[in-house]
């Protein structure tokens, strides 16, 4: 009895002061003296709910966001990740808003975080904006508009990378899960698109070969045919603009190949053993 009283005695006070810290959070201003914008609050098909700054540097990071990069944030609310991507890591950043007061903000904050000249916010329909110029993709969406995106998203350049914070994209399998105190973020590599009928040679002409991919996001199969004889592709695999897979030759050697490519035509070598062939190829 002696023990539990005591520990009562020190927990008490913590479950006193709970109230109190819940009306704190709850009291916490976002905005600024234009414009103050509600937790929860709708917008045009989400509520905002704005992304906790260390789930923000995680998505970042996970995306491997360079000086390089140009990063779109679909749907930025206060435009803290594009601002982040701007202060952070130096890359140039758009943000896409459809209320027109919180795009407003965001573009003020953008400012008072003096990063005003790395990033831009666009008021407009992420459905309707381009961004297909994108390195990055960033949102913070729900289930349905991920969906709804998908499309779009596995449309663009091979090796883009989508960061979605705490829903997924169904069928199409992350490529990294990033865990966060508090919430789930993750991570998705654009695939190059290799489904159909590839012809592959060398330089020379002196080895060729047809390549049959079948694909599913970026999961993939196949089969090659040498001088007639068709072989399994082994290991199989595409990582966002880059491809591989190994094979069993005719004469039953086992040969390797990984390449780039950008969906329409591929370049890369052909490995057997230590001996490595400059090989090129196209859809047919």
């Amino acid at each position: 009895m002696r023990r539990r009283s005591f520990a009562f005695s020190l927990l008490a006070p913590v479950a006193l002061l709970l109230p109190a810290a819940a009306q704190a959070a709850a009291a916490v201003k976002y905005g600024d003296a234009l414009y103050e914008p509600r937790l929860r609050q709708q917008g045009k098909d989400v509520m905002w709910l704005p992304t906790p700054d260390a789930m923000v540097l995680q998505m970042l990071r996970a995306a491997k966001v360079t000086r390089q990069d140009i990063v779109y944030d679909l749907g930025a609310g206060d435009g803290k990740i594009p601002i982040a991507a701007a202060k952070h890591f130096g890359a140039r950043a758009v943000g896409i808003e459809y209320e027109p007061k919180m795009a407003a903000l965001a573009q003020r904050n953008a400012k008072r975080a003096k990063v005003d000249d790395k990033v831009r916010i666009i008021q407009g329909d992420i459905f309707k904006e381009d961004f297909s110029s994108a390195t990055v993709v960033t949102l913070y969406l729900l289930p349905d508009l991920n969906y709804q995106l998908r499309d779009t998203l596995l449309a663009m350049k091979p090796g883009t990378r989508v960061v979605s914070h705490q829903w997924h994209m169904g069928e199409w399998e992350p490529d990294q899960s990033i865990r966060g105190e508090q919430s789930d973020a993750f991570l998705w590599i654009v695939p190059a698109r290799l489904d159909g009928r590839w012809a592959l040679r060398d330089a020379q002409g002196l080895w060729q070969a047809t390549v049959e991919f079948t694909q599913r996001f970026q999961r993939t199969a196949g089969q090659i045919t040498i001088g007639g004889v068709a072989r399994p592709l082994l290991g199989a695999f595409v990582n966002g603009a880059t491809l591989g897979f190994t094979f069993v030759a005719p004469d039953g050697s086992v040969q390797s190949l990984r390449a780039d490519t950008d969906g329409k035509t591929l370049s890369g070598t052909l490995r057997f053993v230590d001996n490595l062939t400059p090989v090129s190829g196209a859809r047919i």
